[in-house]
């Protein structure tokens, strides 16, 4: 992934700024790449079969923080190439996140990718990641698409292992059905591979990047519909097998070994589903490498979807449930509790009671207690009485202002915590650009799954020297007493880092160091409790973060040292 690092913008990534050069693949007679090099959709350089000559105009040079139509706010650059470039933005007139490629309205290809761009929103279809937006705007052309937070690449799925048989058979019938129904459309990829499949936290399949991909890059294809079908037979083969099946690596996965030529998944790794490798073989070899099981090829999406409709249908497994642990019997001996119950038939024993003290010495004994506890209950009388009378000085003033004391302080001790309601909050920003301005209103909507997020950052926990810390000031409507602050975060693992310090505004008139500091935790989890450390009465308090974990990639980011807050709570 090529990504763009400004100095004077906080983007904090030391990634190179040279654009990556697009490689040209060696095609078949019928437009069907043979040499599959490299390819992630976060996006590594490919051309393939048909590929046009590359526009002169230069990418524009826009850095993070610019905005296009006064509403995309760009965040990060995911891609620079070969004279276009890709951001994850923001649309701020309705605060979501968004994908937008980017590139001057004179590159030669700006006419096919507002054409591709528009004839894929006419498309219409779940399955695929939406175009939202496809502009040409003076010297500018870009398109606006969907960017989806909570999915998954296909690539990192298999960067952990092969898929099991039923998700390896779920990905295959929902990609093939939409390019099935995208193909009577007109409609194309050209470029599907896994950097192009992503699945949902619903467990849905999706498609991004149809039709645009290839136009941003000018490939095209003699035999479109032979070509995604290939495409999809390539994603089942990796899918079962962890392997790519051409002899190059890539997308993070090893080629097939050399001069072994295309052989099966299920020879490549065993314990493959034997109908799933059968498919993929159809779909890959359309010379009909599989003549000898009497199989056709399948050379469009549709004959694919057949095929896979043909199949005896995979089954979820069962979920696994755990013995519950033995009951365990207790030791509390009333009653029948914690008697083994007896066997039918057999006798149950009968305790026998101890004997009654019936003997002198027993008589003896009882009367010796009897009397023992005749002489302690007059001695105690005694000095009662004693004591009573001691007390009879003291004035009925002091015993009423002593009784009053006691109710003051057991009233302090059970002062009640409220919780404080934020009336408003604003980002501070101590140097450099502004985090996710448009989000601070998620850390108190009370919706867990919606949340403020900071850069991306290669060094930490500590964010110096990057930044000495970012934050949120809240407005809690009046000046109130804060105890405690309770904040939940969307990312664990190496340390957190949170201060509390009561300011003047929403946009303090000083720095850090001339605020009053309320409290500071550390902690390695999702959430985080901070407790004032002495009593501040105060209006505004800002939440500053100062050292974030390392977390993994996700639909705002690749993997670095970042923070996201889900939910602010205050108490006093």
């Amino acid at each position: 992934m090529a990504e763009r690092s400004t100095a004077a913008v906080d983007v904090a990534d030391n990634s190179d700024d040279e654009s990556l050069t697009a490689e040209a693949d060696q095609s078949t007679a019928d437009g069907v790449a043979n040499n599959r090099e490299r390819d992630t959709d976060s996006d590594e350089a490919q051309a393939s079969a048909g590929t046009q000559e590359s526009g002169k105009a230069s990418p524009p040079e826009l850095h993070s923080g610019h905005k296009l139509a006064r509403r995309y706010r760009l965040e990060e650059c995911v891609t620079r190439l070969d004279g276009f470039s890709s951001w994850r933005a923001v649309d701020e007139k309705l605060r979501r996140a968004v994908g937008v490629h980017l590139l001057p309205a004179e590159h030669s290809r700006a006419r096919s990718v507002l054409a591709a761009a528009r004839s894929s929103a006419l498309l219409g279809d779940p399955r695929f990641v939406q175009v939202l937006d496809a502009v040409e705007d003076n010297d500018l052309v870009y398109v606006v698409h969907e960017w989806l937070p909570d999915a998954t690449e296909l690539t990192t799925l298999l960067a952990a292992g092969p898929l099991e048989p039923y998700d390896a058979y779920q990905m295959v019938t929902q990609v093939a059905s939409a390019m099935a129904a995208a193909h009577r459309e007109g409609l194309a990829h050209l470029r599907l591979g896994p950097n192009a499949v992503l699945r949902t936290s619903t467990g849905q399949w999706r498609i991004r990047g149809l039709a645009v991909n290839a136009a941003l890059r000018g490939i095209t294809s003699d035999t479109p519909q032979r070509t995604d079908t290939e495409a999809i037979g390539a994603l089942l083969y990796a899918s079962l097998t962890q392997r790519w099946p051409y002899e190059n690596d890539a997308y993070g996965l090893s080629g097939l070994p050399k001069d072994l030529g295309l052989i099966p998944p299920d020879q490549v790794r065993a314990g493959v589903h034997r109908g799933l490798s059968e498919l993929a073989m159809r779909a890959l070899a359309n010379d009909g490498a599989t003549a000898s099981r009497h199989e056709s090829a399948c050379t469009t999406p549709e004959e694919l979807v057949k095929a896979i409709g043909e199949m005896p249908r995979i089954r979820p497994p069962e979920p696994a449930f755990t013995t519950p642990p033995e009951y365990q019997r207790t030791s509390y001996q009333q009653g029948s509790y914690g008697r083994p119950a007896p066997r039918p038939g057999a006798t149950q024993p009968v305790p026998t009671p101890p004997p009654p003290l019936q003997s002198r010495t027993g008589k003896a004994l009882k009367w010796g207690v009897s009397a023992l506890l005749i002489a302690a209950l007059g001695l105690g009388s005694w000095q009662l009485a004693d004591a009573l009378m001691d007390r009879g000085g003291t004035s009925d003033d002091q015993n009423q202002t002593q009784t009053t004391d006691d109710d003051d302080k057991g009233g302090e001790k059970t002062k009640p915590v409220k919780p404080i309601t934020i009336e408003a909050a604003q980002e501070y920003v101590a140097s450099g650009d502004a985090q996710a301005p448009g989000d601070v209103g998620n850390t108190y909507d009370g919706e867990s799954s919606t949340y403020w997020r900071t850069n991306r950052y290669n060094d930490g926990p500590t964010l110096a020297p990057y930044k000495p810390g970012v934050g949120i000031v809240y407005d809690l409507g009046s000046a109130k007493e804060v105890s405690t602050a309770s904040i939940g975060l969307r990312y664990s693992g190496d340390h957190t880092t949170v201060h509390l310090y009561a300011t003047d505004s929403l946009s303090p008139s000083t720095g850090v160091d001339g605020m009053k500091e309320i409290g500071n935790a550390t902690g390695r989890g999702t959430s985080l409790t901070v407790k004032a450390s002495k009593t501040v009465k105060t209006q505004y308090v800002l939440l500053w973060i100062t050292a974030v974990p390392n977390a993994p990639a996700d639909g705002y980011s690749s993997a670095g040292y970042k923070q996201a807050v889900t939910d602010v709570t205050f108490k006093g």
